[in-house]
């Protein structure tokens, strides 16, 4: 598994896959415990629905990607992420 996913990223070694991976793994960590405390801001847990999850999950995309870059930079691997940061996006702009 380890040497699939080192010639898909384009890795040096299995040590570097895997702190990818715990990169990955903190940021949704981070994610998930930032949920609760970003919709208290907007709304009581009574009141909130389905809307209010998908507000969230829209308006937490930049701020993965800021966790991501930050855990990447303090983990050694800013270069791969910014790179991983940078192609994800560009998924998300309309190609002409």
């Amino acid at each position: 598994m380890f040497e699939k996913l080192k010639q898909r990223w384009d890795l040096k070694s299995g040590g570097q896959v895997f702190i990818v991976l715990l990169v990955f793994a903190c940021t949704g960590f981070t994610v998930m415990f930032l949920k609760e405390p970003i919709l208290s801001l907007i709304a009581a847990k009574e009141e909130r629905n389905w809307v209010f999850t998908t507000i969230y999950y829209i308006l937490i995309l930049p701020v993965y990607f800021l966790i991501l870059l930050l855990y990447g930079f303090i983990f050694g691997q800013s270069k791969f992420f910014s790179g991983f940061v940078k192609k994800t996006i560009s998924r998300f702009r309309n190609k002409k």
